[in-house]
Parts: C-alpha cells; sequence; structure tokens
C-alpha cells in the first residue's frame, strides 16, 4: 500500500490546529481561560494557538505536551485535535 505524503507547510497546519482547538473549546461551552487553566497554560499562550501563530508571522510551535494537555482538556483524541494531513516536515522546516 503506497505511504501517503503530508502535504501543506507549517504555518498552514498551526492555523489548521488553531481552528480545531477553537471548534472543540466552543463545541464544549469553555472559556479560553477555563481550557488554559486546566491544561497548565497562561490565558495568552493558549490564545496564541488559537491564532496559529507565536507572534504576528511566526507559526505556533506547541509541544507535544500542551497539546496532549489541552486534548484531555477537550474531551478529545490527538486524531481530533490534531488536523490532517499533517505537513511533510522530513524537506526542512517551514
Amino acid at each position: 500500500m503506497p505511504r501517503r505524503t503530508p502535504q501543506g507547510s507549517w504555518p498552514e497546519f498551526a492555523r489548521e490546529l488553531g481552528l480545531s482547538l477553537e471548534r472543540l473549546r466552543r463545541k464544549r461551552g469553555l472559556s479560553q481561560e477555563a481550557v488554559a487553566y486546566a491544561a497548565g497554560l497562561s490565558r495568552y499562550t493558549y490564545q496564541k494557538f488559537e491564532r496559529g501563530e507565536s507572534m504576528p508571522g511566526s507559526p505556533a510551535n506547541p509541544s507535544l505536551r500542551n497539546v496532549m494537555a489541552l486534548a484531555q482538556v477537550l474531551g478529545a483524541t490527538l486524531d481530533e485535535v490534531l488536523p490532517q494531513p499533517w505537513p511533510d516536515l522530513r524537506a526542512g522546516r517551514d
């Protein structure tokens, strides 16, 4: 079976991850502050994740620990949180 090669860039993926976090948070009726606090993050950091940017023009890059904590707080699996397809990062950094 041929392996599916992920497409896209890291900035696109970070934006989609942010939209996924926001969608799950709203679906559960939670505030940004409540999600951030429960995941051990500052509200400011969580807001940056939802925007998909760490600074204007610079994509967010949350740690695996943060993504896992957010998934647990949102009652979601990593498959539900992480957008598909993943960007192909083997060729270098975007």
